[in-house]
């Protein structure tokens, strides 16, 4: 991100015309809200990794372009969807989320004067948890590039945790993208404890290394950050759940990179002596 600005203004004479992107797996629960919210969008496109229940029956009833693809991680399967848009403009909302009425309207009235002043838009977040959004923590205030155009702006980053990487100026819009964050705490631990392990591969990969005094002591000040730096204890129990939970995924995510690089370096001491490794 280069800058960050208020909207006051945008030059017209572009083409302004928005695909609205989704990834989906097994979404039937939640992607017609989500396709639905997008109705600013010139045009809806799904990819989907052979989802086993309704997702792509919805959202092609929702009238989106459905396109069938395997995986190959949220980083590649989201720019294959940047790519194959219609137009250049891009809004991508994860199946769980849906825009504001705030945001739709305030989107719809950039439309009207030209998305082209600025190379991408950020956005903030409001994320419910168990039935209540949480305005303090980690999780608010949040902002992310959602609205870009693919000319000036791709996904790059990790295969997970991915982000749009921008070539230009970015400004800032006031209506917020609403996420649903977790449909149970089984499903919270189990997206994260999934996230912490491809996380820690992907780290690896990268050729970073990691250490027990990052395993015991970033998840302390992971914790710390959220719950009082931040102001997480204000939003009661849900704050501190958020807290302990995602301070045990920065655990995971070291745990899983010391290991890979401890089970490496033992196969390479075996490969140079020939001999097990039995410590």
């Amino acid at each position: 991100m280069n800058r960050s600005e208020r909207i006051t203004g945008a030059s017209a004479g572009t083409d302004s015309r928005i695909t609205g992107c989704v990834i989906t797996y097994n979404e039937e629960s939640v992607i017609e809200t989500c396709l639905r919210s997008l109705s600013v969008c010139d045009e809806l496109l799904v990819v989907d990794s052979h989802s086993t229940d309704r997702t792509r029956e919805i959202a092609a009833r929702c009238g989106a372009r459905v396109i069938e693809r395997d995986w190959p991680g949220y980083r590649s399967q989201k720019q294959f969807a940047v790519n194959e848009a219609t137009y250049d403009w891009i809004l991508f909302l994860d199946a769980d989320e849906q825009l504001s009425p705030e945001l739709a309207a305030e989107i719809e009235a950039l439309k009207a004067q030209g998305l082209g002043r600025y190379a991408a838009y950020d956005i903030p977040f409001l994320s419910s948890y168990f039935g209540r959004y949480l305005r303090h923590g980690d999780w608010h205030p949040d902002h992310h590039i959602r609205l870009f155009d693919r000319r000036r702006a791709s996904f790059g980053g990790y295969e997970i945790h991915e982000k749009v990487v921008v070539r230009g100026p970015v400004a800032r819009l006031r209506g917020s993208i609403l996420h649903d964050s977790y449909t149970s705490l089984e499903d919270q631990l189990a997206k994260l404890a999934r996230y912490a392990r491809l996380m820690g591969e992907a780290m690896y990969a990268s050729g970073k290394r990691g250490s027990w005094a990052q395993v015991f002591f970033n998840p302390l000040w992971r914790f710390f950050r959220a719950y009082v730096l931040r102001r997480g204890f204000l939003d009661g129990w849900r704050g501190l759940a958020v807290a302990l939970i995602e301070a045990n995924y920065v655990r995971q995510k070291y745990l899983w990179l010391l290991i890979l690089q401890r089970l490496a370096r033992e196969r390479a001491r075996q490969n140079a002596t020939g001999a097990p490794d039995r410590h």
